[in-house]
């Protein structure tokens, strides 16, 4: 009986769809440990990345996007000095909405191509995966977990517009849990605590900027209508990088698992 049990002590199989930039070093880490205890790892990727190098400790599967590596270095410089540079809280709020277009057109490029490459999506449907990681800041990753009808477990910090909140249908209330932007700490003032409630309309626009072209390109590779807060409620786990001692406590439903921490797994960080 115990030598028949042996079995369930073997490695799965992990098909990995990644986010670049800084989203991928700290997942980087996960995938060197899973496939140290044994886990077979695919990573898919673009031919043209930021950090997503091929490695001996994963498999990794690439397709062509219509884009150059100049294009992209340009645009996530773009991104980063926009992200970081200050002014008045409108000013930012329209900043950040034109450079969330103009990122959003590069992923979702890169999306597209992923999901009509036809040759590749015939190797992952034969590949028989146990599970999908992914980060789903974008969810390019989830529409395929869906179409493979595998279980997914997310790998985040943070979703613009707080879609982990929605998705998960966990509480994140204004009188105590600070909006973007505010610059306010978890205890508030009765006026501060309106602002915040303010703070969180903007949100209506870039989330709709940035996810309903998701939306259409499910629906149409599903074969079925279905919403972005409709995908990422199909997830199993969800592992957040963050912790209460960077963060501000809020509430968490039972599959959100904290992981803080694996961000300091790399030890060649610059000053």
């Amino acid at each position: 009986v115990l030598l028949s049990l042996l079995g369930l002590a073997v490695g799965g199989k992990l098909l990995v769809v990644p986010v670049d930039g800084r989203h991928w070093l700290s997942m980087r880490q996960v995938l060197d440990s899973l496939r140290q205890r044994g886990h077979d790892v695919v990573v898919v990727a673009p031919e043209v990345s930021l950090y997503i190098k091929p490695s001996k400790n994963y498999v990794m599967k690439m397709y062509p996007v219509p884009f150059t590596q100049k294009e992209m270095d340009e645009d996530f410089q773009g991104f980063t000095k926009d992200l970081f540079e200050g002014g008045p809280f409108l000013v930012r709020v329209i900043r950040l909405y034109q450079r969330s277009k103009k990122t959003s057109a590069l992923f979702l490029a890169t999306c597209t191509h992923l999901l009509h490459n036809k040759e590749l999506i015939n190797y992952l449907e034969d590949s028989k995966f146990d599970a999908i990681l992914t980060d789903p800041i974008l969810p390019c990753g989830q529409i395929l977990a869906e179409h493979l009808s595998v279980p997914s477990v997310y790998f985040l910090q943070q979703i613009p517009c707080a879609l982990e909140y929605q998705a998960t249908q966990c509480p994140k209330p204004p009188s105590y849990v600070p909006r973007d932007f505010t610059g306010h700490t978890d205890h508030m003032t009765f006026l501060q605590r309106v602002m915040n409630v303010l703070y969180d309309i903007p949100n209506f626009f870039l989330c709709d900027a940035v996810f309903q072209p998701y939306a259409r390109l499910a629906s149409e590779f599903l074969h079925r209508d279905v919403t972005v807060p409709d995908l990422l409620r199909q997830a199993s786990i969800w592992l957040m990088k963050i912790d209460f001692v960077l963060h501000y406590p809020k509430p968490l439903m039972p599959n959100m698992i904290l992981v803080s921490g694996v961000n300091c797994a790399s030890k060649q960080l610059s000053q």
